[in-house]
């Protein structure tokens, strides 16, 4: 009896965070199985697919794109999700950005949500992007047709800079919010972790640790009842039958992220970027598995932002004060009016 609200909750039709009551986090007791796939979720938008290959196999990916609601501006907004996020949980930033004229894509990258989760894939920042470009491809924003403007989140903020290394010539400009990546935490004393203890780790990730986790680092103490959207998202893929599969994708996506930061290459980032940093995220990669003495060294994502943005060439930090690690949920219409006002 306790599960079916959170399947509801996915189901019905979906609010702004900014709008929801504070209140103490809550336990949660039960978690409904959504599939591996997400194959029990309605997204918010109608969903498309890329069908590719990738390592010589078929992969296939998820993804949004919507239309402008209002007068075309021509431009095109690529939204990148983090780890802990789907295409899905940007749908009050496509709202807006939508109704302020722009064609919005957002994918489910390869390893997450509603696409493909490889067997013994080798998660790559370079082949996430070699993804992303070929689903551009197909949606008609190819090379040579139009430069796309990259709006990266957490784990997407690296694919959205390695993006813009790898393919200059189709991006116009990119905004990372909240970003992991911009420092080394292997070299600032996180321990790397190999692949078996990830998939240990994996093994006990459960509603409750999901939620304690993102209360601690994303929400900073305070819990609103629209945040439990996103842990029934994520449980319910790991409570799936097949949620071994999830496991295994997200204990090869930690490998990825704590072996591929993009930091000692930010001076090579010639497109125009802007940090959009929530003050109050005390995400660190991993810094929990380094010794206690110096998990001080250890940046969090700000403290990184504060550093990231004197390397790349042309660069400009926006600090949002009350905000954690993803200010995109926790305050849509604050977010995306800063957003907006930055694109423009």
């Amino acid at each position: 009896m306790r599960a079916l609200p959170a399947l509801l909750l996915l189901a019905a039709p979906w609010t702004s965070a900014a709008t929801a009551r504070d209140v103490p986090a809550a336990p949660t007791t039960a978690t409904t199985p959504l599939g591996a796939n997400l194959e029990k979720v309605a997204y918010p938008f109608p969903l498309h697919w890329f069908e590719g290959q990738s390592q010589g196999a078929p992969v296939r990916m998820a993804y949004l794109d919507v239309p402008p609601t209002s007068q075309p501006n021509g431009r095109t907004v690529v939204l990148l999700h983090g780890k802990n996020f789907c295409a899905a949980t940007w749908q009050d930033t496509i709202g807006a950005l939508s109704k302020a004229g722009y064609r919005v894509i957002a994918p489910d990258q390869i390893g997450f949500c509603k696409s493909s989760k490889p067997a013994g894939y080798q998660y790559s920042f370079q082949a996430l992007g070699a993804l992303t470009a070929g689903l551009l491809d197909k949606a008609g924003v190819g090379a040579g047709v139009g430069k796309v403007t990259l709006v990266g989140h957490s784990t997407g903020g690296i694919l959205a800079a390695r993006f813009a290394l790898t393919y200059p010539d189709r991006v116009e400009r990119m905004v990372l919010v909240n970003p992991l990546g911009l420092n080394d935490t292997l070299a600032q004393g996180v321990p790397y972790t190999d692949l078996g203890a990830l998939r240990q780790e994996e093994a006990k990730t459960s509603a409750a640790s999901i939620k304690a986790y993102q209360l601690r680092n994303y929400y900073h103490g305070t819990w609103r009842p629209a945040y439990d959207r996103w842990v029934a998202m994520l449980a319910g893929q790991y409570a799936s039958a097949d949620g071994n599969t999830v496991r295994d994708a997200q204990a090869r996506l930690s490998d990825m992220i704590e072996t591929q930061p993009v930091a000692a290459d930010l001076a090579r980032i010639t497109v125009p970027v802007t940090l959009l940093i929530g003050q109050r995220d005390l995400t660190a990669f991993r810094a929990n598995t380094a010794p206690p003495a110096i998990r001080d060294r250890i940046q969090t994502v700000p403290q990184a932002a504060e550093d990231a943005v004197k390397r790349f060439p042309n660069a400009r930090l926006i600090r949002i004060p009350d905000a954690g690690h993803a200010p995109q949920v926790e305050d849509a219409a604050g977010f995306n009016a800063t957003l907006l006002a930055e694109l423009r």
